[in-house]
């Protein structure tokens, strides 16, 4: 069975000796967060077709990057931002051949009930918005996605003080629905498997959001990384991201 595991902690993961001595190999997987929904059911439709299990670790992209730089043996990263990869490439510390750009992402706003015109950039300058959630821009690329958005707005110094920064997108959904944000500049991925309301944002207001994966160096379980790479790139797994608002790059 698919397991996750928690997305509160980030965890290093070292060689596994009891992956090595079952006939089925477990594999790891470091996932940026706003993949947490498409890729929970991948990892369910790969596994009954293989019988390779998958174990997911959902977080920061820039933090599974240092991670992955410390030492960590994931068997497959997907980054939220190709860049990661890059970094990773250049330092050798990925098998480039394995490199592949797998979907672009979507921001917007999420927040509880209706507002009738939406939230605009007027809105978040309200007395109405106290808190507005987004992931750290210093190693979430969506976070950053947020803040080139809020500073094409013009607005970004003036709410400032209204940010409430989460470790990762995910996180900045869970500040909303426990009421600690009054809305949160999230993935359209994460507005799925939610009641709040979603914003769209337009994409021309920041930086693609180019998400990429790769086979890091230190997994290892290669063969089976590389059969998941070929799941998430069939018609099931194409069909799955784009149910979740992810854009294939050929489409894009």
């Amino acid at each position: 069975m698919k397991r996750l595991l928690p997305a509160s902690s980030i965890l290093f993961l070292t060689a596994c000796s009891s992956d090595t001595s079952s006939e089925d190999p477990v594999i790891h997987v470091a996932a940026a967060s706003g993949l947490y929904h498409a890729f929970s059911e991948i990892g369910e439709q790969f596994e009954a077709e293989t019988g390779t299990e998958v174990v997911f670790s959902f977080g920061s992209t820039g933090q599974f990057t240092q991670h992955i730089r410390e030492g960590a043996s994931y068997d497959l990263f997907a980054a939220a931002q190709e860049s990661y990869i890059d970094q990773l490439n250049e330092e050798d510390l990925i098998d480039e051949s394995t490199r592949r750009l797998y979907a672009y992402g979507r921001i917007g706003f999420m927040y509880e009930g209706d507002i009738p015109d939406g939230m605009t950039p007027d809105y978040l300058l309200s007395d109405e918005v106290e808190q507005i959630a987004i992931a750290n821009p210093s190693h979430a690329p969506y976070g950053m996605a947020a803040r080139q958005a809020l500073e094409t707005w013009g607005i970004w110094e003036e709410v400032e003080d209204k940010l409430v920064f989460g470790d990762n997108i995910r996180q900045t959904v869970q500040y909303v629905e426990s009421g600690n944000a009054d809305t949160a500049i999230s993935a359209l991925a994460l507005s799925y498997e939610t009641n709040l309301s979603f914003d769209l944002i337009d994409e021309t207001l920041h930086e693609p959001l180019a998400q990429s994966l790769a086979v890091p160096t230190a997994g290892e379980h290669p063969e089976e990384a590389a059969q998941l790479i070929e799941f998430i790139f069939s018609e099931a797994g194409r069909t799955i991201m784009e149910s979740y608002g992810f854009t294939p790059p050929d489409e894009d």
